[in-house]
């Protein structure tokens, strides 16, 4: 298209089918664009197998475990053990533990492999629905742990109480909670 003037440069390129003037009313969401694979986590340098932890979140919230080792997802497998402060073998992210000072050596501890391998393993049994007719009943339901559990969280204890009765207050320790007081 030819355009007049001196100062406009004499021709223009225009279009010539015309764009949609159609806006959509809600924007659509699109991911951003990361390069960021997701794996393992670091593992603090503070937490080492044998370590104490003290648990800042959940049912066990204030108590201290002992820390067995990472698992591949990232996440840490700690046990109380269950006899002394009732927290079995669990998993937990890092961000909710705070590491102590104290360490047992948990070297020649052997942990079941199905701890470490199966993510399910760690995982309850999903709730059953209710029917319609059962909605009003009030019905006991006691979650019980399965008996691989069970019996892996004995050969676990088994092997790490004998270590904790060997060094002095360290029981009592472990089945103190953690809480701040003022003063």
């Amino acid at each position: 298209k030819e355009i007049g003037g001196d100062k406009n440069g004499g021709s223009r390129i225009v279009p010539t089918q015309r764009e949609s003037r159609y806006y959509p009313t809600e924007d659509v969401r699109r991911r951003l664009a990361n390069r960021k694979k997701p794996g393992m986590a670091k593992l603090r340098s503070s937490i080492t197998p044998g370590t104490v932890l003290i648990l800042l979140a959940g049912a066990h919230r204030g108590k201290r475990v002992v820390f067995l080792r990472q698992l591949n997802s990232g996440l840490l497998l700690v046990t109380g053990p269950y006899k002394i402060n009732g927290v079995p073998l669990r998993r937990i992210p890092q961000c909710y533990a705070i590491a102590t000072s104290t360490h047992i050596d948990v070297s020649d501890v052997t942990i079941p492999e199905q701890c470490i391998i199966n993510e399910a393993y760690f995982k309850g049994e999903p709730k059953k629905k209710k029917r319609s007719e059962d909605m009003f009943e009030e019905t006991q339901d006691d979650k019980k742990p399965r008996e691989q559990r069970i019996k892996d969280q004995k050969t676990v204890d088994d092997q790490i109480l004998p270590k904790i009765s060997g060094v002095s207050h360290l029981k009592k320790y472990l089945s103190s909670l953690f809480s701040l007081r003022k003063g």
